[in-house]
């Protein structure tokens, strides 16, 4: 995949120089998982054996190879934690009250 290596060291340069831009960086990765199904769904999906053998020996060696490419999200759990250990300890507190009661507007988490 040599046609695909800069590109993709771009694209890392390019986080890279977001570093502290969370915003930016959603949008950055909101776009590699668009493109991600686009070449699932288009190309990748066209290109799939017909053949059950062919497609066994494709599943076979992907599994092999280390599975389905997937692009895994954060979890909110994840922010949570992180706003435990910093300033949003607060809005921490004030989320988990506001799930455990499921009354009222959901509290804004501070920046």
């Amino acid at each position: 995949m040599p046609a695909i290596a800069q590109p993709l060291s771009q694209l890392e340069e390019a986080a890279l120089e977001l570093e502290g831009q969370p915003e930016a960086l959603l949008a950055l990765l909101r776009s590699l998982e668009k493109l991600h199904r686009s070449i699932q769904d288009g190309p990748f999906r066209s290109s799939l054996p017909a053949d059950r053998n062919d497609l066994f020996r494709l599943l076979s060696e992907m599994e092999r190879s280390g599975g389905w490419p997937y692009i895994p999200r954060l979890q909110l759990r994840t922010f949570l934690d992180l706003l435990s250990q910093g300033a949003g300890a607060e809005a921490l507190a004030e989320l988990e009250e506001g799930q455990q009661g499921g009354h009222g507007a959901a509290p804004r988490l501070a920046a």
